[in-house]
Formats: C-alpha cells, structure tokens, sequence
C-alpha cells in the first residue's frame, strides 16, 4: 500500500473479487484467513457493502456477490461500446459487412455493439441486445478458444449458418483486457469466409482491446 491509496477500500474489493471466485461463497472465517486480517475487519467490509448490495449473506452466514454488482456491470457495457465504435466503423466498411462486439453474459454471448456497413446494396441483419449460447457462433466459439488458448497466434473463428441459415461469421477474441471477455468479429452472407476477412477481424480484436487498456 501506498500513501495515496485506501487500505479500507483495497480490502473491499480483495473480498469482492474473492467472492466473484467461489460459487457457493464464504464465511466470515474463510474470508479472514485469505484476507489475513481478523474477523471484526471482515464483518465491517462486509456489512458496508451489504449497505449498497455489492454483497449479500445467506442464512448459513455465508457471504456471496451481490445484485448490485450486476447494476455496475450493466453500466460497463456503454462505456466498452463507446470504446470498440471507431474500429468496428472501420472492420464493417473495410469488409462490406456487419460488424459486432459481443461480451460474455453468463453462459451466453451477448452482442453490445452493432455497425453495418454504409455502402453494400444489402448485408447480414444484427442488432446489438442479440443473445446466443457460448458454444454456438463465431463469437462465442472465439471467447471459449481463448479460454482454453486453442487458438494460434493470431487466431480467429469461423461458422456457417450456426445462427442464421446462409451466413457465415468470423470472431477473433478481445486479448489482454482485464475484466472484459469477449471477441469482435463480422457476420455475413456467404458460404466461406475469405482469409483476409479473418486477419482484419484479428486486427480489429486487437484495436478494440487497445482502446480498452
């Protein structure tokens, strides 16, 4: 710790990334041990943050994030909309073809950002608030791949007809952004999607990322 940060507030937010970690929460205890502060500090941090519902304990005492975090989260999503903009501007015109930013939601992939192309006489329907499972489509399959670092250096996605009959995607993963996952990519009417469509999703990836950091 430094002079210019808060010990009170670090503490906070080590319990609320402690129990982002954990499916079925902690204790008081547990938290102490892994904090390495005594039970009374815990209580504390714990009870402010119930005040504004970033945490909430069930009836075992066991304590687990709260709704109130979602509220932030939801709040992210303008902020990295506005970020991704200008790249996915310049991927949708470049291409000829419907650009997107998706983010992981649960266990589904979530479209936030949406750009169509200004000059093509007819493209791929998509609207950002689009949801589809993780395992389906360009964009999710990206996001997992770069879970499980499946794919090369650079790397990217391609389906067909996975979520609409007649087109095609390619997704390339945001890398390197702390807090965010998720992956750019286009979506378009096509049996294959050209190689040089997947290497401009890449670097479009990696210009959103940028603009993340």
């Amino acid at each position: 710790m430094t002079a210019e940060t808060s010990q009170t507030l670090d503490r906070g937010l080590r319990v609320l990334k402690l129990l982002a970690d954990t499916d079925h929460g902690l204790t008081v205890t547990e938290l102490s041990h892994r904090l390495g502060v005594n039970r009374t500090v815990v209580y504390r941090l714990l009870a402010t943050l119930e005040q504004h519902a970033l945490v909430r304990r069930d009836l075992g005492g066991r304590a687990r994030v709260g709704l109130g975090v979602l509220r932030l989260g939801r709040q992210v999503h303008p902020l990295v909309r506005e970020a991704a903009l200008p790249a996915l501007r310049s991927l949708a015109d470049d291409i000829g073809a419907t650009a997107h930013l998706t983010l992981v939601d649960g266990t589904d992939a979530l479209a936030v950002a949406v750009v169509e192309p200004t000059w093509t006489d007819y493209h791929v329907a998509y609207r950002a608030g689009f949801r589809h499972p993780l395992d389906r489509g360009a964009a999710g399959k990206a996001i997992l791949a770069a879970r499980h670092q499946a794919l090369e250096d650079p790397g990217y996605a391609l389906t067909h007809g996975e979520l609409e009959a007649g087109a095609s995607g390619a997704a390339a993963p945001l890398l390197g952004v702390t807090g965010v996952e998720g992956s750019v990519g286009v979506v378009m009417l096509a049996e294959a999607v050209p190689e040089r469509v997947g290497r401009r999703v890449v670097d479009a990836a990696r210009e959103v990322a940028e603009a993340l950091r």
